[in-house]
């Protein structure tokens, strides 16, 4: 029953990811694209810590923490894009 239960969740995380991901496609703007990309990110991470619970292993804690480090880092920079158009701003000396 338990395993049935997280199957189905793993497949209505499938599923919103689809969904998020023709948001990325469709989107009729930059930021509604970039928090599609963000739904995508924190869905992987639910389907890999299913995952982990399914298999049970604590391998896969690791790159759940990995995928969290780099959706965090990809949606600010996304964020500075959009506000800004450049991610790293250089001073020039003179």
């Amino acid at each position: 029953m338990f395993k049935l239960i997280l199957m189905i969740s793993l497949f209505f995380l499938i599923l919103s990811m689809m969904v998020a991901l023709y948001r990325v496609i469709k989107g009729p703007s930059m930021p509604d694209r970039v928090q599609a990309l963000d739904t995508i990110s924190i869905s992987l991470i639910g389907g890999v810590a299913i995952c982990s619970v399914l298999f049970h292993t604590h391998a896969l804690l690791e790159i759940i923490l990995i995928l969290g480090i780099l959706s965090f880092v990809g949606t600010i920079a996304f964020a500075r894009f959009i506000e800004r158009g450049v991610i790293i701003e250089r001073k020039r000396i003179k």
